[in-house]
């Protein structure tokens, strides 16, 4: 099918190999139909050698192509790749082809990366069975907005991205229940150890509010949470403390994935002026995340849903 900006269809092709089968020369028949000498003398070619068949369009394909490398060759390089584990350059000086060749041959057989050799372990996906028996604890950093905002406000031009360099860095604290997914959040200057606690003591009294008595907490290995301070706290409070293992965060994911969801709507969503600004944003966007907006893991509802003592009638505040 001819494209929207084409000068020629087979039907105007028809009437210009015509006019120059009558008698026309082929730049004067081209310029009548609004094309090209060049173009005008490849239609009446491939007229005189093929006929009317000649002014059909064609599929943009080369005419001769490489021929397909066999089977054979595929499977004996996915062979050598499960058994040697050894990349495409060493798989290519054994069989004699270009490394590019053993790359795109492992990648059509599924074997591109090494560590598709190995089953991938499954998705160990848990829920605690009630409120308070598991609260995930974690920390971001988040950039602090000089007066008159950053970046996402002036743009990066010279003369304004240094403006504020050495501003420093604020920590975004956070803490989820497993079971509901209800958050506690706060902005504070640091994670310091007597931060840490006073936000673990603040959160406690927030899930109490709620009718959830904290049972135990799960934070990664943060020297915040390692702290003899944090350790009291949790102690006072009655609470037993967890670790996730080393090196894997998906052991936290509720609070991994919470932090994502802090940044793309309410951290980054719009620019603020002043770090002020921003922090006083935040208890009206948890609000609205705990009372209002639906959560996947819990079938559509929000998390204040699984909450003992909620208001999901209430206003936002």
């Amino acid at each position: 099918m001819p494209h929207a900006n084409a000068c020629l269809t087979p039907r105007g092709r028809q009437v210009l190999v015509e006019r120059i089968a009558g008698g026309w020369p082929v730049s004067r028949a081209a310029r009548a139909a609004g094309i090209s000498r060049q173009t005008g003398s490849k239609w009446w070619n491939r007229y005189r050698r093929e006929g009317a068949a000649g002014l059909v369009d064609r599929r943009s394909v080369v005419h001769r192509q490489a021929r397909a490398h066999p089977v054979e060759l595929g499977v004996l390089l996915c062979r050598l790749r499960r058994e040697q584990r050894v990349g495409p350059h060493r798989l290519g000086w054994q069989t004699g082809l270009p490394r590019s060749t053993v790359y795109a041959l492992l990648r059509r057989h599924g074997l591109g990366r090494l560590d598709r050799l190995e089953p991938r372990p499954p998705v160990v996906r848990y829920e605690r069975a009630a409120p308070g028996e598991l609260v995930h604890l974690d920390t971001k950093s988040l950039g602090r907005v000089g007066a008159g905002g950053g970046h996402r406000i002036h743009g990066r031009g010279d003369g304004v991205k240094h403006r504020h360099r050495g501003i420093g860095w604020n920590r975004v604290h956070v803490a989820v229940d497993d079971h509901s997914r209800l958050a506690y959040v706060e902005e504070l200057a640091d994670e310091s150890p007597a931060t840490t606690a006073g936000f673990l003591e603040r959160a406690v009294a927030f899930y109490a509010g709620h009718g959830i008595r904290v049972e135990r907490v799960l934070s990664d290995n943060g020297g915040c949470y390692r702290s003899r301070l944090f350790a009291a706290a949790a102690e006072r409070l009655g609470i037993g403390l967890r670790k996730t293992r080393p090196y894997r965060p998906q052991t936290n994911g509720k609070a991994e994935r919470f932090i994502r969801t802090l940044l793309s709507e309410w951290a980054y969503v719009t620019p603020y002026h002043d770090t002020a600004a921003r922090i006083a944003s935040l208890p009206a966007f948890v609000d609205h995340y705990n009372r209002f907006r639906p959560h996947w893991s819990l079938a559509g509802q929000p998390p204040m849903s699984r909450a003992p003592v909620n208001n999901l009638s209430g206003k936002n505040s």
